[in-house]
């Protein structure tokens, strides 16, 4: 590390490489916070977590596989170095109106903590009164719901993007509680949906179809970009040619600054895409049962072959190998 700090003062290596290694080096030494615990409150697995920073207490909404929802208070108010995050209160298999099955989204309101989401296999998407804990309003879809997403920087719109069992996007309106319109382009279910946090109108979806899009929700032909994982490289009659991953794409997220965008599908892959031009960055992640994560890019050199045929030794020509540069000249330096 140090000699990565010595050569970025002196101008010698590119200060993304520092920040890579930066966080590689963070990512690896996770572990396990011995000081505080969660309180217990599922039966079931939990398959969404959402937590706020708008009012400075950092709640916590978890979502279950029994339809319950329980909201936490993650701030220590004991002041003693070890812990419990307690349950404030809970959506309940009791309550009259939890979800009949699996709860798979749950998201705040993003600028005020007095609502949030939860949409589930019950094919019903419910915007909760967060003081009462009672349905502000109830939409009803034909197919089980995967996803939702409410976009954290919108000023002009108050639409929900919802993923179903069908191969359309549909787009609810807070203000008029009805689906405002719906987005034609994938081929299957939609498995994630997530806004731009930079733009207002930009939306990205993933599909069972292997394929990412990006969209412009203002716009009537609607879709901007479908992610391409070969970058255009393949021929159209390939059969991977416009997909995202070589299997369903069940995961995505935009990077705070919403530069990049990063998705993960059933192939065992995480992919970074600029999200500007679409391009893919070429940068993987990996788990392994040796329990490590590991980030991997192109080297940064790569060899050129020697024209001279001598058998005698020489010092190895190298030069910038170009997915790198590719992948890393972005308007994130600017």
């Amino acid at each position: 590390m140090l000699s990565l700090l010595y050569a970025r003062q002196a101008g010698l290596e590119d200060p993304l490489r520092f920040r890579r290694a930066q966080s590689t080096r963070r990512v690896l030494e996770l572990e396990l916070n011995k000081d505080r615990d969660v309180e217990r409150i599922h039966g079931s697995g939990i398959n969404t977590l959402d937590i706020e920073s708008v009012e400075g207490r950092y709640s916590m909404l978890s979502g279950g596989s029994d339809g319950v929802i329980v909201l936490y208070d993650l701030e220590n108010s004991t002041r003693q170095p070890y812990y419990t995050c307690k349950a404030v209160c809970s959506i309940g298999r009791s309550h009259p109106d939890v979800h009949k099955y699996s709860v798979e989204t749950v998201q705040w309101y993003p600028h005020d903590t007095g609502m949030f989401t939860s949409s589930s296999f019950d094919k019903t998407l419910k915007v909760w009164d967060t003081n009462t804990l009672q349905i502000a309003d109830v939409f009803n879809f034909e197919e089980t719901v995967y996803s939702h997403h409410m976009s954290p920087v919108a000023t002009k719109h108050c639409l929900i993007a919802v993923g179903t069992r069908g191969p359309k996007v549909q787009l609810c309106d807070l203000k008029s509680g009805s689906c405002s319109h719906i987005l034609q382009g994938h081929r299957q279910e939609i498995l994630a949906v997530s806004w731009s946090p930079r733009y207002d109108y930009i939306l990205a979806t993933a599909s069972a179809d292997n394929r990412v899009k990006l969209w412009d929700v203002r716009r009537a032909s609607g879709c901007l970009l479908t992610l391409d994982q070969h970058n255009g490289k393949k021929s159209q009659a390939v059969e991977s040619a416009n997909t995202a991953h070589n299997g369903k794409v069940n995961g995505l997220c935009f990077t705070s600054d919403g530069l990049h965008l990063l998705t993960v599908g059933t192939d065992d892959r995480m992919r970074l895409w600029n999200s500007s031009s679409g391009e893919n960055t070429l940068e993987l992640y990996s788990g392994s049962r040796d329990c490590n994560i590991l980030a991997w890019v192109p080297s940064l050199y790569e060899p050129v072959p020697d024209d001279d045929d001598d058998d005698e030794e020489t010092t190895p020509k190298s030069q910038l190998n170009r997915a790198f540069e590719d992948a890393w000249s972005s308007s994130d330096e600017g």
